[in-house]
């Protein structure tokens, strides 16, 4: 029964795929360096959330390491794109085999996962404000890489 509960339909993979991208042009209104500041606290916050997740001693490691990154994420947007990723596979972990991120919506970790995923990759593409991009700018805020990018 349980197993069932979290077949996936075609909106746990699209509303957070929209919703990365409402994201990235939220953020991308954010100026340096109060963007990768915020993100990096933002991350490491977010890898706490599996506290009690149902993976018992494993969510400590996963934490620390997490933390890590995003404390290297205050000086990189690679190291933020990396915390993502890092929560994005804990997303994996949880939908398959923990309890789901939401209690009361068992695909929410994999939904979780796929924003995840997206963000970083913007993240590791060194958060580049999409509102420059659009207007042909190679680099919309060049200060923004800090710290090796």
């Amino acid at each position: 029964m349980e197993a069932l509960s979290r077949e996936l339909a075609a909106a746990d993979l699209i509303a957070p795929a929209l919703g990365a991208v409402v994201f990235v042009f939220l953020m991308s209104l954010v100026r340096e360096p109060a963007r990768r500041h915020f993100n990096a606290i933002f991350v490491a916050g977010a890898g706490a959330a599996y506290l009690n997740g149902g993976l018992g001693a494993w969510e400590f490691p996963f934490i620390g390491v997490a933390t890590a990154a995003a404390y290297l994420g205050l000086r990189s947007y690679r190291w933020i794109g990396v915390a993502w990723l890092l929560h994005a596979g804990w997303d994996a972990v949880h939908h398959l085999y923990g309890n789901p991120i939401w209690p009361w919506a068992p695909t929410s970790s994999a939904g979780c996962a796929v924003f995840d995923a997206l963000i970083a990759i913007w993240f590791l593409a060194g958060a580049p404000a999409v509102y420059g991009l659009l207007r042909g700018e190679s680099r919309a805020y060049p200060a923004a890489r800090g710290g090796g990018g």
